[in-house]
């Protein structure tokens, strides 16, 4: 489903050249769950954009489902992320001049789908907001706003879903509902889904965990080793 292909990006600054990544190099299954684990800095959320094709890299590259997405245009990337991928950001990332409803709707709408509405409502039901449809993000709780999230992010049933720290700005226990939630639609829609996180326990849900480690993968792991080892 995901293959990285010695994968490494540099970028400069004012002391030179910074490499954040460097020839990353791993494989995921198609339905698998997957942990990327790291120190802050370590490049874990610029291997997921990279992933997303949202940014280039200096050299290496990334196929989905065998699709090399760096061998194709922008528009080309921007068209594979919106037939196969899903995400779902610390920050929600809602527009707020929408409902809930329009939230979930919109990458529906912007797919030419007639049933944008009747599949939005019924994935807002399935997440527990059937009775919030018409609520706009400032007047959701962190919860809710990150439940829409990942009813938009499911709703289009994306091959590939990508996380990055979808609980890091919730209180524990609704931390622990979205991530029921994510695991559940996983299980549901046999979704790929590939996580950065720092929560051990969220990891240790997850099949396999990549560590990153100074921009290179240090390790490829399954879940039920340690996670004595993982960063704060």
């Amino acid at each position: 489903m995901i293959s990285v292909e010695h994968l490494t990006k540099a970028v400069q600054d004012s002391t030179g050249t910074l490499t954040i990544l460097r020839d990353v190099d791993f494989q995921v299954a198609a339905g698998e769950t997957v942990a990327i684990v790291g120190a802050s800095g370590s490049g874990k959320s610029t291997l997921l954009s990279l992933i997303a094709g949202l940014d280039t890299p200096t050299s290496g590259t990334v196929r989905i489902d065998g699709l090399d997405l760096y061998a194709r245009s922008e528009d080309d990337r921007a068209a594979v992320r919106a037939q196969r991928m899903g995400f779902v950001f610390q920050s929600f990332q809602l527009l707020g001049s929408l409902s809930a409803l329009e939230n979930v709707m919109l990458p529906l709408e912007l797919a030419g789908r007639r049933d944008a509405r009747r599949r939005a409502a019924a994935m807002l039901e399935r997440v527990g907001l059937g009775q919030r449809l018409n609520h706009y993000p400032k007047v959701l709780s962190g919860g809710e706003q990150q439940r829409v999230a990942l009813a938009r992010a499911f709703v289009t049933e994306p091959t590939v879903l990508l996380a990055d720290e979808p609980t890091g700005s919730l209180d524990f226990a609704t931390g622990e509902t979205i991530m029921e939630l994510m695991f559940e639609l996983n299980r549901a829609q046999k979704t790929t889904l590939l996580l950065v996180t720092h929560d051990r326990a969220i990891a240790e849900r997850c099949q396999r965990r990549l560590t990153i480690e100074a921009g290179r993968l240090a390790s490829d792991s399954a879940a039920v080793e340690s996670l004595g080892d993982l960063p704060a």
